[in-house]
């Protein structure tokens, strides 16, 4: 099980976080990822793996004028 913006989520072997987004239906194009409080590039978003017991926190970067 890990925790996704506070909330539980399935955990599977091999999850990454595009599979969380995926998941979640996150599709806003300016988002920020922390696994367990380290930030995640974008570019890695396919490839990191995330671990059982994980705390992932997905943030929407919103700006304005």
């Amino acid at each position: 099980m890990i925790r996704v913006n506070q909330e539980e989520m399935e955990w599977e072997a091999g999850m990454t976080i595009q599979d969380v987004l995926d998941r979640r239906k996150f599709s806003f194009p300016l988002i920020l990822v922390k696994v367990n409080g380290e930030l995640v590039r974008r570019e890695a978003f396919a490839s990191y793996q995330i671990e059982d017991q994980a705390d992932v926190r997905v943030i929407h970067l919103i700006s304005g004028g």
